[in-house]
């Protein structure tokens, strides 16, 4: 259930005509928010220069401390630094360490599983107090399509990848649909704590009300994901939440500002940044032809006959209805600084959008950037023949065609070539 609720997700986000982001946040970051709902965390400090570092451990140095690089990607544990450090997550046991350390990953780049090889800066790092778990737990809360309405899942087989526990055994997820108006019981978080495993009556209780706040931060704040991975019963009999990612839906940006004041925009694809500014719906791929379509499902469409024709789409860029010649000038931009593009096939069906919007917007970037890169273009539809006609007119080198099929062939050979 996980596992397709989440890959549903990211198909929304790649489609979407709103270029949803779903904002995540810092794990130091989470830890105020959680804190701030009167949820336990182990002690934790940021720190963005290595002497900070070394003061936030001297701080913590009753208990000892662990150093966590503040990059936006899973499995930081086992990442890598591009400069040879091994794991983004080290225990320290002096603040002299603590400071090595901080040198080391401050300024470099994580690679782990999810960043892809390019991996992502760390520009902070969190000292959290060591606390010894006695057990470790699951705890997300996200909205469910099956129930219609926002579920609490939980597992007693926490710290761990959530959906291979999930596919090695399913009855060790539990989803308990949540009430949106009303949250989650007292008598409910009990039941859940006592189902999950909770040795007392006191770590039950802890166990529960954290259950309770996190779907008040899930409802207050329109989060669209919260996950504990893990949440524990320490040593001591407390419950504390040991680590969390959020996310947030963008729709909500305007009455939470707050949240979307936390936005690390260093830990984004740049020209993903660079368009959102412009309105352009564009997400960066691997491939070596840009695509510049209007409309989600005719870019879908367009990926995949470039994908036929044995090419691989650079990036799916919907320039929407209202592009003007200006914006196309800026898509085009964003597509030719990728070093990776060799072709740019432009796909318009001309609705809303007007074809000669689009040839006036390819003209003008054409000439004010000296693009050298084979542009195949492929207009239909509101003021074809006006648009077709300018091109024409504009000597440039740009390909025309008429029909879907050819063209992205001509694309694919023109990057291969």
């Amino acid at each position: 259930m996980l596992a397709s609720l989440r890959k549903a997700g990211s198909v929304a986000r790649a489609v979407s005509a709103g270029q949803k982001r779903f904002l995540s946040i810092h794990e130091y970051q989470s830890v105020q928010l959680l804190n701030s709902y009167g949820i336990p965390t182990p002690v934790s400090i940021a720190a963005k220069t290595p002497q900070e570092a070394f003061d936030a451990a001297e701080k913590l140095s009753a208990s000892g401390s662990v150093i966590k690089a503040q990059v936006l990607a899973g499995g930081r544990g086992k990442g890598k630094f591009d400069n040879g450090l091994q794991g983004g997550v080290h225990v320290v046991e002096s603040p002299q360490q603590a400071k090595d350390y901080a040198e080391k990953m401050l300024g470099a780049k994580l690679i782990t599983k999810q960043t892809g090889a390019a991996g992502r800066v760390c520009n902070a790092v969190m000292l959290a107090e060591r606390r010894d778990p006695k057990h470790e737990y699951y705890v997300a809360v996200l909205n469910d399509r099956a129930t219609g309405g926002p579920v609490l899942v939980t597992s007693s087989q926490g710290g761990m990848n959530i959906e291979e526990v999930a596919a090695k055994d399913p009855n060790a997820i539990i989803t308990t649909p949540i009430d949106f108006e009303n949250g989650l019981s007292l008598t409910k978080g009990l039941e859940i704590a006592k189902q999950l495993g909770f040795s007392s009556l006191q770590a039950q209780t802890e166990a529960a009300n954290i259950f309770i706040n996190l779907y008040k931060i899930f409802k207050d704040k329109d989060a669209t994901q919260i996950e504990i991975n893990p949440m524990a019963e320490v040593t001591d009999g407390a419950v504390l939440c040991m680590d969390a990612k959020f996310g947030f839906d963008d729709n909500a940006e305007f009455r939470q500002k707050d949240v979307f004041d936390l936005r690390d925009i260093t830990q984004e694809e740049q020209s993903e940044v660079e368009a959102q500014k412009a309105n352009l719906n564009f997400i960066k791929l691997d491939g070596s032809i840009g695509c510049l379509v209007n409309g989600a499902g005719l870019a879908m469409a367009t990926m995949d006959v470039l994908s036929l024709h044995g090419g691989n789409p650079a990036n799916f860029l919907d320039v929407g209805g209202g592009a003007t010649p200006e914006t196309v000038k800026k898509a085009f931009e964003i597509i030719s600084a990728d070093p990776k593009v060799k072709s740019i096939f432009i796909n318009i069906f001309g609705g809303i959008m007007r074809c000669d919007y689009i040839a006036e917007g390819v003209i003008k970037a054409s000439k004010e950037l000296n693009l050298e890169i084979p542009l195949i273009v492929r207009l239909k539809g509101t003021k074809e023949a006006e648009a077709k006609q300018m091109i024409k007119e504009s000597g440039l080198k740009i390909i025309p065609f008429d029909g879907l099929d050819e063209a992205a062939e001509r694309a694919v050979e023109l990057a291969n070539a």
